[in-house]
């Protein structure tokens, strides 16, 4: 009788312990349990995607108690805020598609789950639940009955560090070890030292020899095998499964040579085989490693935030010179960019930025606020508890919510590579060997296993990731800061540029700002500063800078108007400032209507209006000229069309300026636009512009001193940076260039090395040397090609 496989895990049923259930077999009552629950959920489509995917459940009765402690809980949970809690969980069993579909479908298995979102790489789970319906601990004990228990570490929480995985570095020493002493002890076979060697000490040698190569090819080479029997269970070949078929063939020729006395093997072959494979394959880690660390800590947002000093004065700070203990400041609509106590009375913070549901909490003085919240209405005052976790913010940002539905065109050649690769290599190494088998059995294993060995899809497969996360790295080092990889390949198909005027293309630093109308009262002034110093809106901010100093007042209640205006009330007053429509202003004529200005009206008295005399941003003349030469440019304005002159004399001709556009307009501009098959990036503010920049296939917030930042958009610029969009433009042009001349370098080292390898000019020693080097070749070139379109880039400008 054959051995029967479980259903739910594939591990070999034990004789006499099978257990039948809906017509299916399974190992143990674990499994059974398992395949009930996704049964009863309807979530039977778990195996669908792999063949045997789970793994059994483990006792784990009383294990997780730890968690009812509320003081333990708050440290392990990433946000919880009225009853919505997250928790990122390590989950070490996620291996497959199968994983990835049942943890983000858990919301199906258990009520209070509202999102799951899956990290493959890192093996984690981010779960958002209601803390009142369902508790972690519940949580916990779910995933374990499903065979995916957590690996949960206080001590890695409350350091905030994970625990450093260095299998591999000890892999590759004990590797190096065992290739070195074999290496040495060959040498006298190598030369033919006959005298003494072959009649003396041949026997002893090659026993060392291969005790050395013993822990080489069971620890050492271990990860391949693991790797290859997943990949064989699951049905979707993968490149470790020739490797490991290569090492093992070789393990076994070499034990028959040297057991027959046919000769020495070639344990030293394989040694060096194992050794140069890892020492690739952490050459690879370190290299995707430095590049996740350049993007998350190195390459900051390029967003500011005010921070109030001891003698009460403000100032702009960036991101990341915010340190525990400083007091910040926080406007209406800006984010919130670190966990904090609130200072001030109340607030109204909207989480949908960690939550995706915008519905606004009420916080009062002293309660801790989290990163990643919105501040809605007047300023608030908070103090900082912890300094800013870029890798955090980086990952709400890549919260799938805000994510736009774009086809990845590298990474479908990239899959279709890979599942065809191995194979067709297969095909080529058994046939090789079949041809040469009948000339020279020495040579046919030769090729056999360097077929095996030489060809490598890996350096397909890591062409356009390395090629993508060093741009990232670039730009950020540039200050454009850029949410995710796929925005390079949207930047490269852009046709249509659509700008934004205020705040955006002009300046929102300090210009010449001129009053008509009635004088105001020392304590109107000093109304219409405290109530300006909410607001984020550019005009809003040029005129608060304008105002001179006046002490701080109670703002009672504030309102901003997105298009509109503010509306406040503060010591028993009511202030509006906006447009004229908006203030209800009394006087409408032309002359006024052609020029950018804020309306003020307090208790229902019209006084007057402040005229902005626009300052637009330095070199923005030649960078519209230059832009337009490959790209259609629009200007859109919510500003009346007072500018229309000055524009048309700064931009090139034909550019289309579109004047009175309220935030739906935009976003229906963009829309018509996308509608006629036009690929747009949108260049706004970040919060007045949040529609428009969703829409948009690319949206790119500027940011100028003041926390704009918006989950909406693709890409933050620093506005010192604005003159060069031109330069990352291109530089997008130039990362797929390189990621085609790198598969086109690929292919053609592949090639190359299957054509020596089948003829039988290539040894298994030069193939596993050769294999690692494609790979650090490829990594190399990308860096280089990479670094040199910058240098190029940055000389024309």
């Amino acid at each position: 009788m054959s051995e029967q496989s479980c259903f739910h895990c594939g591990l070999t049923i034990p004789k006499n312990e099978e257990i039948n259930f809906d017509e299916k077999k399974f190992c143990c009552t674990g499994c059974k349990t398992v395949y009930e629950i996704f049964s009863q959920n309807d979530l039977t489509c778990y195996y669908d995607f792999e063949k045997s995917p789970g793994a059994t459940p483990q006792d784990i009765q009383g294990k997780y108690d730890f968690l009812d402690n509320e003081a333990i809980l708050a440290k392990v949970l990433e946000f919880q805020e009225g009853n919505t809690s997250i928790v990122s969980l390590n989950i070490p069993h996620i291996h497959c598609s199968s994983c990835i579909w049942i943890l983000e479908n858990l919301n199906r298995l258990q009520p209070g789950i509202s999102a799951s979102q899956v990290n493959f790489p890192e093996k984690k789970v981010r779960i958002t639940f209601n803390s009142e319906t369902v508790s972690l601990k519940s949580i916990v004990y779910l995933l374990s009955s499903i065979g995916y228990e957590p690996y949960i570490s206080l001590e890695n929480y409350e350091t905030g560090k994970n625990k450093v995985d260095r299998s591999l570095t000890y892999k590759v020493g004990v590797a190096f070890f065992c290739f070195g002493n074999i290496m040495l002890l060959s040498f006298p076979e190598y030369f033919e030292i006959k005298e003494f060697w072959l009649d003396s000490y041949k026997p002893f040698f090659r026993i060392l020899i291969f005790l050395l190569a013993l822990p080489s090819f069971f620890y050492s080479a271990s990860g391949y095998y693991v790797s290859a029997y997943h990949s064989i269970r699951t049905r979707m070949l993968n490149i470790d499964i020739p490797i490991a078929l290569g090492i093992i063939v070789m393990f076994i020729r070499s034990s028959y040579d040297m057991l027959m006395d046919h000769g020495p093997g070639f344990f030293d072959s394989l040694a060096s085989l194992v050794f140069f494979m890892l020492l690739g394959k952490m050459f690879q880690t370190k290299t995707y490693s430095f590049l996740s660390f350049e993007r998350d800590f190195k390459s900051y947002f390029p967003i500011a935030v005010t921070r109030i000093n001891a003698d009460f004065s403000e100032e702009s700070v960036p991101i990341y010179d915010v340190l525990k203990g400083n007091r910040l400041l926080i406007r209406n609509q800006e984010l919130i960019p670190v966990d904090g106590i609130l200072m001030s009375e109340k607030a109204e913070i909207d989480y949908s930025f960690v939550t995706g549901e915008a519905v606004p909490i009420t916080k009062k003085s002293g309660d801790k606020i989290f990163a990643g919240g919105k501040q809605i209405g007047k300023v608030i005052e908070m103090e900082v508890l912890h300094s800013v976790s870029e890798s955090y913010l980086t990952q709400l940002w890549s919260n799938e919510i805000f994510q736009k539905k774009v086809e990845q065109k590298h990474k479908t050649i990239t899959d279709a590579l890979s599942r065809y690769f191995t194979p067709i290599l297969l095909l080529i190494a058994f046939a090789g060997f079949g041809y040469w088998i009948f000339i020279d059995t020495n040579i046919a294993f030769n090729v056999f296993t360097a077929v095996l060995i030489v060809a490598c899809p890996c350096a397909l497969a890591l062409t356009a990731p390395f090629t993508f996360g060093n741009i990232l790295r670039i730009m950020g080092k540039q200050k454009m800061y850029l949410k995710n990889a796929l925005v390079i390949e949207q930047l490269a198909k852009v046709d249509t540029i659509v700008f934004d005027k205020t705040g955006t293309i002009t300046t929102n630093k300090k210009s010449n700002i001129l009053y008509e109308g009635i004088e105001f009262a020392d304590e109107n002034l000093q109304l219409i500063k405290n109530v300006l110093r909410g607001s984020n809106h550019p005009l809003s901010r040029m005129l608060y800078d304008f105002l001179p100093e006046y002490d701080r007042i109670k703002i009672d209640d504030f309102q901003e108007i997105t298009g509109k205006g503010i509306l406040a009330f503060a010591e028993e007053k009511e202030v509006k400032i906006g447009s004229s429509s908006f203030v209800e202003s009394p006087i409408l004529d032309s002359s006024e209507i052609e020029k950018t200005s804020l309306h003020i009206k307090i208790d229902n008295r019209y006084y007057g209006k402040f005229i902005f005399q626009n300052q637009y941003r330095e070199g923005l003349e030649k960078l519209f000229a230059t832009l337009s030469k490959e790209y259609n440019i629009k200007v859109l304005s919510g500003d009346n069309d007072g500018e229309r002159e000055n524009l048309e004399a700064i931009l090139p001709k034909n550019t289309e300026l579109v004047f009175n556009q309220k935030p739906e307009q935009k976003l229906e501009f963009i829309k018509k636009l996308q509608e006629t098959g036009k690929n747009v990036m949108m260049v706004g503010d970040g919060l007045n512009d949040a529609g428009a920049l969703a829409q948009s296939n690319v949206g790119i917030s500027v940011s100028e001193n003041v926390n704009v930042f918006s989950p909406a958009c693709d890409a933050i610029l620093d506005a010192g940076e604005f003159s060069r969009l031109n330069y990352f433009l291109k530089l997008s042009h130039k990362s797929i260039l390189i990621i085609k001349m790198s598969f086109g370098l690929s292919l053609l080292y592949n090639i190359v090395g299957l054509t020596f390898a089948v003829t039988g000019n290539l040894l298994p020693l030069v193939a596993a040397i050769i294999m690692p080097l494609s790979t650090i070749t490829i990594v190399s070139f990308v860096t280089f090609m990479s670094n040199y379109f910058n240098c190029k880039n940055l000389d024309g400008f």
